[in-house]
């Protein structure tokens, strides 16, 4: 029965087309005899084959296979963000998506761990850090710090292997978890406010790992009181808390005596965190009482790398958080399905906006093998 629908939609494109069966075949790259024994049902196409056919009339191999995409979990932090904006930057985030899934009936699936969590009669706040633990002792597991790194998306890449894209996104757009049956993204905005960006990677992170089942969520403001009551948004704010500012880290960190300016400072720089979330931290976990609270606080970013010694590092990290970010789990993917003959050129030129001409000769004359 899904034989007979792929061969159905590969004759609707061929006809579609405006070509000859044999001149599709041709054009397509594929052999006419072979093409013409899968269209009959005595072979089937093979997924390089019908990655072609996909290409050239331009749909997707999921339609092709007559699968119809289920609607994705979605979680999006954007405060502000009109509908028509919100629905665009969900329809940049399907496309990559539709990368992953091509990606999967090709056999380059994720392997998104699936963590213990707290049962959901605990509080919230539990759930998050709880989770946070398990994520951290997965990453440390396969050698990766979190909150030692500065640019954590690669970091989520390595140890979850979930796609994390940053793109130029509307105003006041902070970021959107997607998680589909084939597809694990996370999309955040390209921000001159690098700690912020950093801390919406680790929210979208806990709405991933912990299946968050929710419509599209659009924060008015994510300082908003009110909107951090909100279930998911408390678990999702425990867990970054506790994802990048682990607990042993600041114990240690603060085991030697009362935090001065030029300490918390200090701690604020190592961590990659505003100043503020810090000195929330810190107050969580009782280090610090309510008056040095309001001290630290206060504190911005440029004044904790100014007293560090660090302005350029901030500098750089600016310009760093600022830029786009195509999932580099995804280029290496579609990169990978090309040089073992398993994809066309197109999808990995595509995804990085170059030239499929260009990129073949570039690969060619770099030595890699062409299928």
């Amino acid at each position: 029965m899904a034989h007979e629908v792929t061969a159905a939609r590969v004759r609707q494109v061929i006809k579609e087309s405006s070509l000859t069966q044999a001149q599709f075949a041709v054009k397509a790259g594929l052999d006419a005899p072979k093409m013409s024994k899968s269209l009959t049902g005595t072979r089937r196409f093979t997924s390089l084959e019908l990655a072609q056919i996909a290409e050239l009339g331009s749909v997707t191999v999921d339609w092709l296979l007559g699968a119809e995409r289920q609607l994705p979990a979605l979680a999006a932090r954007a405060p502000g963000a009109a509908s028509l904006e919100v629905m665009q930057v969900i329809d940049r985030a399907r496309r990559l998506a539709q990368f992953r899934s091509d990606l999967a009936f090709l056999g380059y699936e994720q392997n998104v761990p699936e963590l213990p969590r707290l049962p959901e009669r605990r509080r919230l706040v539990d759930q998050g850090s709880y989770l946070a633990n398990q994520a951290l002792a997965y990453a440390r597991a396969k050698g990766i710090e979190p909150h030692e790194v500065r640019d954590i998306a690669d970091a989520i890449e390595d140890a979850f292997e979930i796609d994390v894209a940053i793109l130029d996104l509307p105003d006041h757009f902070d970021g959107l978890a997607w998680s589909d049956p084939e597809a694990k993204l996370i999309v955040v905005a390209a921000s001159e406010i690098p700690a912020r960006q950093r801390f919406t990677l680790a929210h979208e992170l806990e709405h991933i790992l912990a299946g968050d089942d929710q419509a599209l969520i659009i924060d008015e403001n994510i300082d908003d009181p009110e909107r951090k009551k909100h279930p998911s948004e408390m678990k999702a704010n425990s867990f970054a808390a506790s994802f990048l500012m682990p607990e042993d880290v600041i114990r240690e960190a603060a085991a030697g005596g009362a935090l001065t300016e030029e300490s918390f400072a200090q701690l604020s720089v190592n961590l990659s965190v505003s100043p503020s979330s810090l000195a929330w931290r810190l107050h969580d976990l009782r280090i610090i009482d309510r008056r040095q609270h309001e001290i630290f606080r206060r504190i911005t970013m440029a004044r904790a790398a100014d007293l560090v010694g660090s302005v350029g590092d901030l500098a750089e990290w600016i310009a760093v958080s600022s830029r786009s970010r195509v999932p580099g789990r995804l280029v290496r993917g579609t990169l990978d399905a090309y040089t073992e003959g398993k994809a066309t050129i197109r999808p990995f030129a595509n995804l990085i906006g170059a030239d499929p001409s260009q990129i073949r000769l570039s690969i060619d004359e770099a030595g890699v093998p062409l299928p």
